[in-house]
């Protein structure tokens, strides 16, 4: 798609996170479950204050829920607002669901007739929307990952196998499993491999109604793992990103990795 200009909101999902004060997220109604049949109402949003819509909704064009079997789940009611996209999600099966918006795209720019020239799309449409003899090519790949996990009855694990891509998650403490008072422990991999030094950030929700962020700073250690205290009960907002240059086509100079995630908190 070739456009004179590229939309704030798609410079917003290209570039980490960590630049800008604005944060994206899922946030399910609830986050734990148990009857038959439950459901789950999820807004999606990109906003300067945690979990409080006023920016932009977050698109919903690539979001994937994934059952705890691993089949994939249709999300019901979806609509996009003017500050927030919603939608339904029916807990079928017992186990954990992962609600998730990846995205993986290329950004590029060139000269052409003495204007540079912008483009946005995905690697299957490079070599079909971009000349092949761009004058002063450069091209940028995003990998970004925004997630939430919810169960139904008891927690299962299928959900958290790596695909390889990007930025993952993996689980030493369950995400829905967490209560106040004590600490949880994770793992990040990148492209499925551990990895050490990731700077990651996490903020506990109703920064609005507060002062200060309180906002907590740890880091990867050499197997990709970091723990979290928590200290209150409540929603909780997870961030990190990465730049390398192991992109996925020859023609990208850089590729730039995110990660972000609702966890919640339940009092003890």
């Amino acid at each position: 798609m070739l456009r004179s200009f590229v939309p704030a909101i798609a410079l917003l999902m290209c570039v980490p996170l960590s630049a800008f004060a604005h944060k994206v997220w899922l946030l399910p109604s609830q986050t734990v479950l148990s009857g038959a049949e439950p459901l789950v109402t999820v807004d999606a949003a990109v906003s300067n204050d945690l979990f409080y819509f006023n920016h932009f909704p977050l698109q919903l064009t690539n979001l994937a829920v994934t059952a705890p079997d691993g089949s994939k789940v249709e999300a019901e009611n979806q609509a996009t607002l003017r500050y927030r996209s919603v939608f339904d999600v029916p807990l079928k099966q017992e186990g954990t669901y992962r609600i998730a918006i990846d995205n993986h795209g290329l950004f590029g720019s060139w000269e052409e007739n003495g204007e540079r020239r912008r483009w946005r799309g995905t690697p299957e449409s490079f070599a079909k929307e971009v000349p092949s003899n761009a004058t002063n090519l450069k091209v940028s790949e995003s990998i970004g990952r925004i997630e939430t996990y919810v169960t139904n009855g008891g927690p299962t694990e299928k959900v958290f196998e790596s695909t390889g891509k990007g930025i993952e998650l993996v689980p030493i403490t369950h995400p829905n499993d967490l209560y106040a008072g004590e600490k949880g422990t994770f793992r990040f991999l990148v492209d499925g491999k551990p990895m050490a030094g990731l700077k990651v950030e996490v903020i506990r929700g109703g920064t609005r109604y507060r002062d200060a962020q309180e906002d907590q700073h740890v880091e990867t250690n050499a197997q990709g793992e970091f723990t979290v205290e928590w200290k209150e009960p409540g929603m909780y907002w997870l961030e990190t990103s990465f730049q390398d240059e192991n992109t996925t086509i020859t023609q990208a100079q850089n590729r730039r990795l995110s990660y972000a995630a609702t966890f919640e908190v339940l009092p003890q």
